[in-house]
């Protein structure tokens, strides 16, 4: 297995060249001392892509990390099997262990089937984009209705944003 080397311009200007995988396990470290650690905080964050913005302006190259190990993995797999050497779950691994657990049963049909379309779109293009609103207007869940539709069917836009923020508690579960 030949090591990807990668000439990398960081923050402060300086130009490094090193393994990409040790170069993101040394960035990585710097700001989260261990897995514990990171998984606090990246379950308190109201908005993952935060984070991940946070470490791509430091340095952290995620497009070229999922060339290196894998274009299914999200950045949560990929910082945790980079940095803290977990076993990392596919975005389809990650949704079809949310819906095993059936946890969305608790809300109405309309709303159990924007949960099922937000997993798969979750599972097809990544967190970030069931972050914003602006997915309830992209196929599948145009198809569902409207935006104010949708948000309807979980009845405030806050019990909406609670429920997104739910579902990614779910798909973020360790040991499913």
């Amino acid at each position: 297995m030949s090591m990807n080397v990668y000439s990398i311009s960081v923050p402060d200007g300086k130009i490094i060249t090193e393994d990409l995988k040790d170069y993101t396990r040394k960035s990585i470290s710097s700001h989260y001392k261990s897995l514990e650690e990171f998984l606090s905080i990246w379950n308190e964050a109201d908005q993952k892509k935060v984070i991940v913005e946070e470490l791509e302006s430091e340095g952290i190259f995620f497009d070229a990390l999922k060339e290196e190990v894998g274009k299914e993995f999200d950045p949560f797999d990929l910082i945790c099997h980079v940095a803290f050497d977990a076993k990392p779950l596919t975005r389809k691994e990650r949704a079809e262990n949310v819906k095993k657990r059936n946890y969305f049963t608790k809300y109405g049909g309309k709303a159990q089937a924007v949960i099922q379309s937000l997993l798969d779109k979750y599972a097809d293009d990544g967190l970030v984009t069931i972050e914003s609103t602006e997915v309830l207007k992209l196929d599948p869940l145009n198809k569902l209705g409207t935006p104010i539709e949708l948000i309807k069917a979980f009845g405030t836009k806050q019990q909406y944003l609670e429920a997104l923020k739910e579902l990614e508690s779910e798909l973020y579960k360790t040991g499913a």
